[in-house]
């Protein structure tokens, strides 16, 4: 995220986009997919130390007078091109994954879109060391297994986007699936569970309470 990232107290969430970048086919009947996943300083305000998919916040430098669909895709393509070194051949490039609007009870919110596009064959991707550390390719389930034995701290969308991930072997199965997604926002909840928060999604026990 870009540097204008600030806790706010207000409850309208900012907009924000994210890429996934997905390599790995399936030459030998495995798994090959693998995501490209950063490591947050931190130093950062927000989430730091998390691992996340490269994005953050739009900016009035991502052409305000253009419509709201190529003001996600530029943020898109700049903060993944400012945080990783990898360049994308332009906003069509960019396959809309998912859409994510934080609960209203949390105080810094966002509407997030994440895209997946196929890494580029001569990417060599590099953390810019401000604000991302550390940069990963990881299978999946190999993120998710880290995450549950403590090893990377991740947010809930990350963590329920690479649980959907896991289910493709490769690249072109994602790309292939992705046009058909639903790109209505899902809206998870977080409710007290004694001196706990839990984030719960529509349809689990405790989101229409």
């Amino acid at each position: 995220m870009s540097a204008s990232d600030k806790q706010s107290s207000s409850a309208e969430p900012r907009k924000a986009a994210a890429v996934i970048l997905l390599h790995g086919s399936d030459e030998h009947g495995e798994s090959g997919l693998q995501v490209l996943m950063v490591r947050r300083s931190p130093d950062t305000r927000i989430w730091p130390g998390f691992w996340v998919f490269p994005g953050g916040v739009v900016e009035d430098s991502d052409h305000e007078s253009a419509s709201i669909d190529a003001r996600y895709r530029n943020t898109a393509l700049r903060e993944l091109a400012e945080e990783t070194n990898v360049e994308l051949d332009g906003p069509d490039s960019l396959i809309p994954f998912a859409r994510w609007i934080t609960p209203a009870e949390l105080g810094v919110r966002f509407d997030a879109r994440f895209y997946v596009a196929p890494m580029p064959p001569n990417a060599h991707p590099e953390p810019d060391s401000k604000e991302i550390v550390e940069i990963g390719r990881l299978k999946p389930q190999e993120a998710l297994e880290r995450q549950r034995a403590g090893e990377m701290q991740m947010i809930f969308p990350t963590i329920k986007q690479l649980e959907d991930l896991a289910r493709f072997s490769t690249a072109e199965e994602v790309i292939k699936d992705a046009p058909s997604r639903s790109m209505e926002p899902i809206r998870p909840r977080a409710i007290s569970v004694g001196e706990k928060i839990r984030i719960v999604l529509p349809g689990e026990p405790g989101y229409d309470g």
